[in-house]
């Protein structure tokens, strides 16, 4: 017994060290979520708000295939499908890149062309890209509740090289600028978060407030290295956003000043969505809410602080918060520009149901601020009338000079362009025409890179990536290409062929300027996923309008009215010859002569009647009189006008009496 003890203990502390050094191991490899939430007072008296989610898994291999947060859908996507990379945005509206910045991280990686855009790297042989490709369209449609599968067709995606995004491996590209966008697709997006919208900072997407501001997006971004031997240590990333622009309902009236500049509308989160925050997720490991000043809005409050010399050094002169934040980021100094802006952060562990966080912003000076800008404003139009040819007309202007940039006639600015036609709008790739400052240059003095792939009827699109090289002076480019407009069989139009066509967004990129943010030395912004998007070095980008271009349609009612009037015919003529075939003569006499008999026999009744009360019978003893016949009709009639005629001379002389 002695010895079983002692050989006992050595395995009990074995079992204890095993089952610890799993435990360890399984806390550093561990899935993870993040909510996170970036509040922006905008120079229109607008408010952006961009809702973060960030899911990780780490590597099936040390992990298993069980899970606790991840959605289980979006990994069977992954093993299926092989996807690196993917990235899926449904939006509504159009980025205002004058009013709400063009050069931050917000309008160059979450604002969005209009509908739906999809596209995917996959680690796949290439004679099986299409295929699966086709394969997710499908899977993504009835996952989302959207039209994704139209993009199965190979007229309607496309196979982007450099002018989109640098990446290894085959990448797709599809986009469909009608789709709407309503509840039915936000509600399976918030079934991958792990407490969906009832709990944490999901709670404040209330489905009207939502959908009644001037943009919303909502974009997945899934990255993956489940099939990269080199990236283990990553596994699978999912990042969900939401980004809105609202019109606050301004709870405190704005107060006109005698120089004309009235005061931007107070607001705060019970205003803006209608809800308050109770705490946060019960899984998640961060909770953050971020007040974002922009860089010339800081300035500005700066100096008003200085001019009204006020001593206070919290940087909000001029504005008011109801909470004080927890912590505050500044922007990382920089000798180039003195607009920096700053987060103020709040951590939502300590708000639960009884205490709930409900942030106010109340100001108290009329501020008015710009935001960042891009380098160049894009814009693109149609020219030309009528349904045989047309134009397309891709503009580029500076709205304001440039800085930082050097005034010598040798600097260059890069501006990368990305267009993408359907096969039924026949580019003419030769017919390219730019003109700078007004005036017309030559291709090979401009383009530095150019890639065409013309399309092909019924079976592929056009594309054209282009790398200009423009001065840094530029004022305005515009570039100018022709088109034919193709002819579509009957069953190819949409319900509403009249409205027109769609053209996806070009999509124009400056690889010169990056929009990351460098943070200042503080622990606050460690451990961030939003914060850790934001440091990201990505160039500036931006997308067109979407163009309408009307093809020859034809006259969809002429079907209806032949079918209108031929089936009428038919009706009138099988109707008159199935009657003729089906009538008997002798059947119709007899229906007649009944017909006819039941009539006159009326009158025989009524002189019976009368009869009756002129002898003073009962009327009982007057119905045994014999029914008076179809042959003594003429009888009864003449005897009808006689009394008819004595009534009428009794009646005349009683009148003339």
């Amino acid at each position: 017994m002695a010895i079983r003890k002692s050989s006992g203990l050595p395995l009990f502390l074995l079992l204890l060290f095993i089952s610890t050094s799993t435990v360890a191991g399984s806390a550093i490899q561990s899935e993870a979520f993040s909510e996170e939430l970036l509040l922006q007072p905008l120079p229109d008296r607008k408010v952006l708000a961009h809702f973060h989610f960030d899911t990780k898994l780490p590597p099936t291999s040390t992990y298993g295939k069980h899970h606790r947060l991840f959605p289980k859908a979006i990994y069977q996507l992954v093993r299926k499908y092989r996807v690196r990379e993917m990235e899926l945005s449904f939006t509504q509206g159009r980025w205002n890149y004058e009013r709400w910045g063009g050069c931050d991280p917000i309008s160059s990686k979450n604002a969005k062309p209009p509908g739906v855009e999809l596209w995917a790297v996959f680690d796949v042989p290439g004679d099986q890209v299409d295929a699966t490709w086709k394969n997710l369209t499908h899977t993504l449609s009835g996952l989302f509740c959207v039209s994704i599968n139209f993009l199965e067709s190979s007229t309607a995606y496309a196979s982007p090289g450099w002018g989109f995004r640098q990446c290894s491996g085959p990448l797709r590209y599809g986009s469909l600028p009608r789709e709407a966008v309503c509840t039915e697709n936000l509600t399976p997006w918030l079934k991958l978060l792990p407490c969906r919208d009832k709990a944490g900072l999901a709670t404040l997407m209330d489905r009207p407030s939502i959908y009644s501001g001037f943009y919303h997006s909502q974009r997945l971004h899934l990255t993956s290295a489940e099939f990269n031997s080199a990236g283990l240590e990553e596994g699978i990333v999912l990042q969900q956003t939401l980004t809105l622009v609202l019109k606050p309902d301004a709870h405190k009236s704005g107060a006109m000043y005698a120089y004309g500049r009235s005061m931007q509308p107070s607001w705060s989160l019970s205003s803006v969505f209608g809800r308050e925050i109770h705490g946060k997720c019960a899984v998640a490991d961060s909770s953050s809410i971020y007040l974002q000043l922009d860089g010339d809005l800081h300035a500005k409050l700066n100096s008003l602080r200085e001019e009204h010399g006020n001593s206070r050094s919290d940087n909000s002169y001029g504005l008011r918060l109801s909470a004080d934040p927890d912590s505050v980021i500044h922007e990382a100094s920089s000798s180039q520009s003195k607009k920096q802006f700053v987060l103020f952060k709040y951590l939502m562990d300590k708000y639960s149901e009884s205490e709930p966080f409900n942030l106010e912003l109340t100001w108290t000076l009329p501020v008015i601020w710009s935001s960042s800008q891009a380098p160049l404003h894009s814009s693109r139009f149609s020219m030309g009338s009528g349904n045989e040819r047309g134009a397309i007309a891709i503009s580029l202007k500076s709205l304001k000079p440039k800085q930082g940039l050097s005034d010598e006639d040798s600097c260059k600015l890069k501006v990368h362009v990305f267009q993408f036609a359907p096969w039924y709008v026949k580019v003419y790739y030769h017919t390219l025409k730019i003109f700078v400052d007004g005036d017309r240059r030559s291709v090979a003095d401009v383009i530095e890179k150019i890639t065409v792939s013309p399309s092909e009827d019924k079976v592929s699109p056009g594309i054209m990536e282009l790398a200009l090289q423009l001065p840094c002076k530029v004022k305005s480019t515009i570039l100018t290409i022709e088109f034919d407009k193709g002819f579509l069989h009957i069953d190819e139009y949409p319900p509403d062929a009249n409205q027109g066509f769609d053209i996806p967004s070009a999509i124009i990129s400056f690889p010169g300027f990056q929009t990351s943010m460098q943070f200042s030395l503080d622990n606050s912004s460690i451990g961030s996923p939003l914060l850790a998007k934001f440091k990201e070095n990505s160039s500036v980008l931006s997308y067109t309008e979407v163009l309408l271009v009307p093809l020859t349609t034809p006259d969809f009612s002429m079907p209806y009215n032949v079918i209108t009037i031929t089936c009428t015919v038919f009706a009138l003529y099988f109707g008159s010859l199935l009657n003729a075939l089906r009538r008997r003569a002798g059947e119709e006499e007899r229906l007649l002569k009944s017909k006819a008999a039941d009539s006159t026999a009326l009158i025989p009744k009524l002189l019976t009647k009368l009869l009756a009360k002129i002898k003073g019978r009962p009327l009982e003893q007057s119905q045994t009189v014999p029914r008076v016949t179809p042959s003594s009709s003429s009888h009864i009639r003449l005897i009808f006008k006689v009394v008819l005629v004595a009534g009428i001379a009794a009646a005349w002389q009683y009148y003339f009496s």
